[in-house]
């Protein structure tokens, strides 16, 4: 044992045997246990801050590496290039959001907007927008054509069908961009041996549990995109933004290779990752608009979330235990009470994590979130932990209403439901 955690546990083992001759003979048992696990716990959380530090300083690292690298490309490349933007419900802002991808320093882009009936509230403000911008070509795909259990999948193929040009960019409905996001986001298709580019983002939200959901993706989130980045490459997508040559599409199977997974914007880069494309980070940062209603929301969307990773990368999510800095140094000033340098370590391990929350959140990101609310980082990462434990157990979620059993892999299996592949390549009703 560590001569540094001595001195607490003969602490805590004197404790353990005053209070035995108290207890009954089943918590006696108990206290049997705990003295036995004492000696195992404090040098295993006391690791688990220090692994922590140098993965936040490693981010910071990373972070500092990839904002201050210089363009690998001479020139501008400016394919042109169909927007495919599905729509399910409402998103705060949505006009503002739809008519930011009118407003593009880009010579050849066309605007396509999809959803699976007439009843979606969006496509009244998608015809808004395409009145609003007669200059823009714009689309509006109406299709309940279904090719697999993920619906936007099924969206993403009705619209791809309709699209005219060779690079799709697969853009959620929820992201804000200014004018130069199509020419910047393009920019490595300059390299033929790139097949995906994708892109970080800010959150911007509103109430109390929409911050807190911001907060985690700015401090939490994107730090572990800029950490893969640097240690393997990319190997993923993310659905702030996802630029797809049609070619490389086809070579994974189209969107009905993945139409029953959970993760689509993983599959995108991933899947062509696989076969020797290149997945490029674009250094443009777009804008994303949460609408996380309440707590209930924001606890079906990160148990979605975390059990999405558990189910795609198993080995990887049980990795994400020695990034629970915040967490393991509350345990350790637990279990060692009267340690200095216990507590010494703790504190460092609050201190880095707060340092590299600043950097890549509010310096890096220029999140809102993040310079808001970075004092409550410490406590979303103890509910962030909590919520990393509880999706070890159970394979249920529950996405747009509906609850949905996660397979290995990330398959969805709709309960009482089973949808069979179909063909994407048959066109859908389209209309301005």
């Amino acid at each position: 044992m560590s001569p540094v955690l001595q001195v607490p546990v003969e602490h805590a083992a004197g404790w353990l045997r005053s209070a035995a001759p108290f207890a009954r003979p089943a918590m006696a048992a108990h206290v049997d246990w705990l003295r036995l696990l004492l000696p195992i716990a404090q040098p295993a959380v006391a690791t688990i801050c220090m692994s922590a530090i140098l993965y936040y300083l490693y981010a910071i690292y990373s972070a500092r590496a990839f904002f201050g690298e210089r363009p690998r490309w001479t020139f501008y490349a400016r394919p042109p290039i169909s927007i495919l933007k599905p729509i399910r419900g409402l998103d705060v802002g949505a006009y503002e959001n739809f008519a930011s991808f009118c407003r593009q320093d880009y010579s050849r882009y066309e605007l396509i907007f999809g959803a699976e009936s007439e009843d979606e509230p969006g496509l009244e403000v998608a015809r808004a927008v395409a009145r609003d911008f007669p200059a823009t070509d714009v689309k509006i795909v109406v299709s309940d054509r279904s090719i697999g259990t993920n619906r936007k999948v099924s969206n993403l193929a009705n619209m791809a069908a309709e699209a005219k040009y060779d690079n799709l960019l697969v853009s959620d409905s929820d992201i804000r961009v200014d004018p130069s996001h199509l020419k910047l986001l393009a920019r490595p298709l300059e390299d033929p041996e790139v097949g995906v580019v994708t892109c970080l983002y800010r959150s911007k939200a509103s109430g109390a549990a929409g911050w807190i959901d911001a907060l985690g993706l700015s401090t939490e989130f994107q730090p572990s995109v800029l950490v893969a980045r640097r240690l393997e490459g990319m190997s993923f997508a993310m659905g702030s933004g996802i630029l797809i040559r049609r070619a490389v599409l086809a070579s994974i199977g189209g969107f009905a290779a993945f139409a029953d997974y959970l993760a689509d914007d993983f599959q995108l880069g991933n899947r062509p990752s696989q076969l020797g494309y290149r997945v490029e980070l674009s250094p443009y940062v777009v804008e994303h608009r949460l609408s996380t209603a309440d707590f209930r929301e924001l606890l079906y969307h990160q148990m979605r979330w975390y059990r999405g990773i558990r189910s795609s990368r198993p080995a990887g999510y049980a990795g994400l235990v020695f990034t629970q800095g915040v967490a393991a140094a509350l345990a350790l000033v637990l279990l060692a009470p009267f340690s200095l340098l216990a507590w010494a370590l703790a504190a460092a391990t609050v201190g880095v994590r707060l340092a590299m929350s600043w950097f890549v959140a509010v310096r890096c990101l220029q999140d809102e979130a993040a310079k808001r609310f970075l004092w409550l980082v410490p406590a979303r990462d103890l509910l962030s932990c909590a919520l990393w434990l509880a999706a070890f157990f159970g394979g249920t979620i529950v996405w747009r209403g509906e609850r949905f059993r996660l397979e290995r892999g990330g398959r969805l299996v709709p309960f009482g439901l089973e949808l069979a592949p179909a063909d994407d390549s048959a066109p859908a009703q389209a209309g301005r």
